[in-house]
């Protein structure tokens, strides 16, 4: 990593899930009864997986979010305190519950998921306003799209206004206001949402080129196009750059997004480049889909360094 600049905070003002994971052979059909595998309860939420991606890499993390008055509550409090991520900001719902997920992972290691968002929904632009001087602090704020999307269009104006970047997952899918886009640096959408924000499919790399420059044109500086195995695609004003995947065995896909977001906010907090961090962000996911779980899958950087070692440096493919 590059010691060229002095290492800044991360603020993530997000969501925070307890994760219900049962694996199955295969997804049942509609009314189909399938006898499953192994279930387990892993803390989650993209927010809290993104801050701890980031922290367990070394990142100085803050999470602003909402749990409720309830044992899930104490579970992932100290689970995130456990993983280096300041909880002194999380406020307490006392009527929703703790947001939770449902999650069924295949044998290729695909997901489905449904979430109960409770407390989640319930954090407030006034509560993010109680908060500003997490924002002086911060040289990066990162947001999703499981809190309101007033909060989200708040604390992107905040960050803005203090001087931070702003890195915007934009996922669970959703349509998003010219207003917020234009307060964001980078985002990082996969190939479904891209289409939602753009109204443009992405079938190709010339397709995928063009719904990411609509971004670019509504004000977003850089999009950073999140591929699978295809790999990550970086569009800006100042050109395009691809960027290939690692070929692992996939375990379990779930949180995937959030370690590479984790790991994007930690490289730029640490003053690398996006030529630098991109990489790195690839290899961290890499490692993640390997392991079962979301934030329990997550690697130091140690372990980052020894599987970026240990692994066949990924090539790039043409996408016809």
């Amino acid at each position: 990593m590059s010691d060229k600049a002095t290492k800044r905070s991360v603020l993530v003002v997000g969501s925070a899930n307890m994760d219900m994971v049962v694996s199955t052979p295969r997804f049942p059909k509609p009314g189909e009864t399938v006898l499953a595998g192994e279930f387990g309860m892993y803390p989650g939420g993209k927010g809290a997986n993104q801050a701890v991606a980031c922290a367990k890499l070394g990142g100085d993390v803050t999470i602003l979010a909402k749990m409720g008055h309830d044992i899930f509550s104490e579970q992932l409090t100290e689970s995130l305190e456990r993983e280096g991520v300041d909880v002194d900001h999380v406020f307490t719902d006392e009527n929703a519950p703790t947001g939770i997920a449902l999650i069924t992972v295949d044998q290729s290691g695909q997901n489905e998921i449904l979430v109960v968002s409770g407390s989640n929904m319930k954090l407030t632009p006034a509560e993010i306003e109680s908060q500003a001087d997490l924002f002086d602090r911060a040289g990066i704020v990162m947001l999703q799209l499981e809190i309101p999307l007033e909060v989200v269009v708040r604390s992107a104006r905040l960050a803005k206004e203090r001087g931070a970047a702003v890195i915007l997952n934009p996922a669970p899918a959703a349509e998003l206001p010219e207003s917020l886009l234009r307060s964001v640096d980078f985002i990082t959408p996969n190939e479904s949402e891209t289409e939602l924000l753009t109204g443009r499919a992405v079938d190709d790399h010339v397709s995928a080129v063009a719904a990411a420059r609509t971004l670019i044109d509504k004000g977003v500086r850089h999009v950073i196009l999140t591929l699978g195995e295809r790999g990550v695609l970086h569009v800006s004003a100042e050109g395009v750059n691809a960027y290939p995947a690692y070929s692992v065995d996939v375990v379990d896909t779930t949180a995937a997004g959030d370690a590479f977001n984790g790991a994007l906010a930690f490289a730029l907090s640490q003053g690398d480049s996006l030529e630098e961090a991109v990489p790195f962000a690839n290899a961290v996911a890499g490692y993640c889909v390997t392991r079962m779980g979301a934030q329990t899958s997550m690697p130091t950087f140690g372990e980052v360094e020894d599987f970026i070692r240990d692994q066949p440096q990924p090539v790039l493919e043409e996408w016809e």
